[in-house]
């Protein structure tokens, strides 16, 4: 599960035996989300509206890295840091 980016102290990570549809997930603290890349929408678990608002607004200008991310994740392969 690696750490691919902090965002305002939320981890976003993407597992090994990653599904469809193309997501990432958000971890701070004891909340954690899964976000679809699509949409950008929460599909599961819950943030924090603030740090929830930072994930969303980061993701936007990262949608092809982070599709590139969840490919990687799905292959098994080395899933490269986003800045």
């Amino acid at each position: 599960m690696p750490v691919v980016a902090k965002v305002d102290g939320v981890q976003i990570l993407f597992y090994a035996n990653e599904h469809p549809p193309p997501h990432f997930h958000a971890r701070i603290a004891k909340h954690q989300a899964v976000i679809d890349i699509e949409t950008l929408s929460v599909i599961e678990g819950f943030l924090p509206i603030a740090k929830r608002r930072s994930i969303l607004s980061w993701a936007a200008t990262r949608t092809d890295a982070l599709h590139a991310a969840f490919m990687q994740a799905t292959s098994h392969g080395k899933v490269e840091r986003i800045a």
